[in-house]
């Protein structure tokens, strides 16, 4: 007879027991409240919408991450959501419709078809994140940025790099050299990939301008701290005033985030390209100690809102939450709760008391008729008795 096999999860579904869904949800509530502070208002999008709305904006990279389910009322495809951040968009574009800037946070499980590669090849991201949307400036830029290193704050992660660049570099000079959308596609995958040989291989290939194709092929050497966002002004000189701007707002960022955030070390990337489909302006990524891939990303996504009828700048960020709970520094884990274990009994006077003491926080497990269990087997540390004719908590 085979084994039972009923209890097995399919390849990158997680469950959290007991210990880590408590860790999850303390962090979950740290994290929420560190937005609400910050005047970001919690929004609950549903997990599944019809996918004429998921496939919509940004929506439209994750059609092949969406798990796709008839619905039997309408007959009309719905997904489940990839991804929070197009159903945030969407809510603030249709639902709230307001020209004044719009701060929305969100936290919430999310199904992908396939694992991530930076995610411990989870399929199902406890995803976590916050959107600005209404305002273009560099100061929505710095404050989402702020925010998200506030986020990895609430974790201890100790040594963290920001990682810096803008999509507008490589937009400005496929504009310059008339790339059309394949070749705008394939050159910001080479870029992406870092593959200098095969970039330059293929510009000796093309007839460029040779002055915008030297830029080209020096984007991935742009690559190190504050200083190569220089060493990039004096390669592009004065042929591009839209690509000498975002230098400036990248110096700008840079310096003003050095001062804020001392203990960060800020990278600059001007061939970090990944989500260059969607993405506008500035992007970043957050790495911290210990950890290979990326835990936070975000970036600038404006005219999100169009597809909705609503066009609006926005940029944000978002990361998983058990990603985040993994690099929380080993000293400052969660203080467990104390559990003390009650004695059996609907005596009115007891009964007053375990109300009590629920009322000011504590962990009440109440023993069962018929089941006398020892207050440690019930994972109680403490339990509460009867001494002189008080109820007293007494250790174990």
């Amino acid at each position: 007879m085979k084994d039972n096999q009923n209890w097995l999860l399919p390849d990158g579904i997680y469950e959290s027991l007991p210990e880590e869904a408590q860790r999850l949800e303390n962090l979950r509530r740290d994290l929420l409240n560190l937005y609400a502070a910050w005047g970001y208002q919690l929004v609950l999008p549903p997990i599944v919408e019809f996918m004429d709305s998921l496939s919509t904006g940004t929506g439209t990279q994750l059609d092949l991450q969406t798990f796709k389910v008839t619905d039997q009322m309408t007959g009309r495809v719905m997904g489940i959501r990839a991804d929070i951040t197009p159903q945030v968009a969407r809510l603030d574009a249709h639902q709230m419709g307001k020209a004044l800037p719009n701060r929305l946070c969100y936290a919430g499980p999310v199904l992908r078809t396939r694992s991530n590669h930076s995610n411990r090849g989870s399929r199902s991201p406890y995803q976590i994140g916050a959107e600005l949307f209404g305002h273009a400036g560099l100061d929505s830029d710095l404050e989402v940025i702020a925010l998200a290193l506030a986020s990895i704050d609430k974790c201890h992660a100790g040594d963290v790099v920001l990682d810096l660049g803008h999509v507008g570099i490589f937009s400005a000079l496929a504009k310059a050299l008339s790339f059309d959308a394949v070749t705008k596609a394939n050159v910001s995958d080479m870029l992406s990939r870092k593959s200098i040989p095969e970039l330059s291989e293929w510009v000796a290939s093309q007839d460029l301008d040779p002055a915008y194709a030297d830029i080209l092929l020096k984007l991935p050497e742009f690559n190190g701290d504050i200083s190569v966002v220089a060493e990039a002004k004096v390669a592009i000189g004065d042929s591009n005033t839209r690509m000498t701007e975002i230098l400036d707002s990248l110096e700008q960022t840079s310096i003003r985030l050095a001062k804020r955030f001392p203990d960060v070390t800020i990278h600059v990337d001007l061939s970090e390209l990944r989500g260059y489909a969607y993405h506008t302006g500035m992007v970043f990524e957050i790495y911290a100690a210990g950890m290979r891939r990326e835990i936070i990303r975000g970036g600038r996504y404006d005219g999100i809102g169009a597809a909705f009828g609503n066009s609006r700048p926005a940029t944000g960020f978002s990361t998983d939450l058990r990603i985040l709970a993994d690099i929380k520094n080993a000293a400052d884990t969660d203080t467990v709760q104390e559990k003390i274990l009650a004695p059996v009994g609907e005596d009115l006077e007891l009964v007053q008391v375990i109300d009590a003491l629920r009322a000011d926080g504590c962990h009440i497990v109440k023993q069962l008729d018929g089941q006398q269990y020892l207050a440690r087997e019930l994972g109680c540390q403490k339990q509460l008795v009867k001494q002189d004719n008080d109820w007293v908590i007494v250790p174990v």
